[in-house]
């Protein structure tokens, strides 16, 4: 990993406990050139960093200063006297995840932290723990009082995906594209790709119907809605070109720096089917950086130590780039600071 111009600081959640998320944790966490790369807080007992590391066969060095030899466990003796099981759902895990979750959100609010990089989440479990959202971008943007446009963005090697929709039935798509929200996830994708080091993205737009719609003939959405949309992105100077049709435009992806689709498997077939292993979910249009692994908790292997940690390491190192790319910009423009502002060290940050 290179190491970036601004040190940020990154909260890391070890995600569900009954998943493979804390293990990964603990290989991220052992990783020298992490630590070089970003001040590191562990929203978890020591007990369960400790647990993780022994399941993956490192070790992790801890302190309660982060820096280049060590990551600081912010812990708050919170973890359950009996350990919660593997490879199960259950409100004890969506429980435990929320706890720590909620206490990353704090450290960000409070300016600690630039970036949550949070471990694959199990959306049942995190129900049943008491998450009334729809979705964990959803839950972040309440948690941190943020009303403005967000999506979720999928990255492989070399191309970010962004979408217009995302978790709404099939059945309510057609209603919800708007020239409004395809301009928005255009400029956000434009964005966070400029904030991620590229000096002019290069972005292609997917139609919505078969056939690029046929001049009308197979639905209007790309006339009335989406080529507006585009039009209205070209005009503020971002370099998008669409709406391409959908079953072709990811066979010119090389074009492209990042693809805007129109709903959540239009462009989620594509990105797994091009790179499962590394992709990752960037939580776009929040305050902060929020990244996570693409893949979910691997009930059937968690425990045994062998679930790949490329996209975990993948995510972290996104979070990390952005993050400080940020803090430059800020910092340059007077602005606060996410990660930057308070003490050298973070204080326990309870929920």
């Amino acid at each position: 990993m290179t190491i970036p111009p601004c040190r940020p600081r990154i909260a890391v959640t070890l995600g569900d406990p009954s998943g493979v998320g804390p293990e990964l944790a603990a290989r991220l966490l052992a990783d020298p050139r992490n630590r070089e790369a970003a001040d590191i807080f562990v929203l978890a007992d020591v007990s369960e960093v400790q647990a993780a590391a022994a399941i993956a066969g490192v070790t992790v060095a801890i302190s309660d200063r982060p820096g280049p030899d060590f990551v600081a466990v912010l812990d708050d003796h919170s973890a359950p006297s009996v350990p919660i099981p593997r490879g199960v759902v259950s409100r004890e895990a969506g429980e435990r995840t929320l706890h720590q979750l909620k206490r990353a959100v704090a450290m960000a609010n409070d300016g600690l932290v630039g970036a949550i990089v949070f471990l694959p989440l199990n959306k049942t479990s995190l129900h049943l723990g008491g998450m009334h959202e729809e979705d964990e971008l959803r839950w972040f943007a309440k948690e941190l009082s943020y009303d403005g446009f967000t999506s979720e963005i999928n990255i492989i090697e070399g191309l970010w995906t962004a979408r217009v929709t995302s978790h709404v039935g099939i059945k309510d798509v057609a209603s919800r594209i708007k020239a409004s929200t395809v301009t928005d996830t255009i400029g956000l994708l434009n964005t966070l790709l400029s904030d991620y080091g590229l000096a002019s993205p290069r972005l292609g737009v997917s139609a919505l119907n078969p056939h690029n719609g046929e001049n009308g003939l197979f639905g209007t959405e790309e006339i009335d809605e989406i080529i507006p949309g585009v039009k209205s992105s070209q005009a503020a100077g971002i370099n998008a070109l669409g709406p391409f049709p959908s079953d072709t435009i990811f066979l010119a992806r090389n074009k492209y720096d990042g693809i805007v689709t129109m709903y959540h498997d239009q462009g989620q077939i594509a990105i797994k089917l091009l790179g499962f292993d590394g992709g990752v979910t960037l939580q776009g249009g929040l305050p902060i950086v929020v990244a996570t692994p693409a893949h979910g908790t691997a009930f059937d292997i968690a425990g045994k130590g062998i679930a790949s940690v490329n996209s975990s390491q993948n995510a972290l190192s996104i979070a990390i780039r952005v993050a400080s790319s940020r803090m430059q910009a800020a910092t340059a423009g007077g602005k606060r600071v996410y990660g930057l502002s308070g003490s050298a060290a973070a204080t326990v940050v309870q929920q």
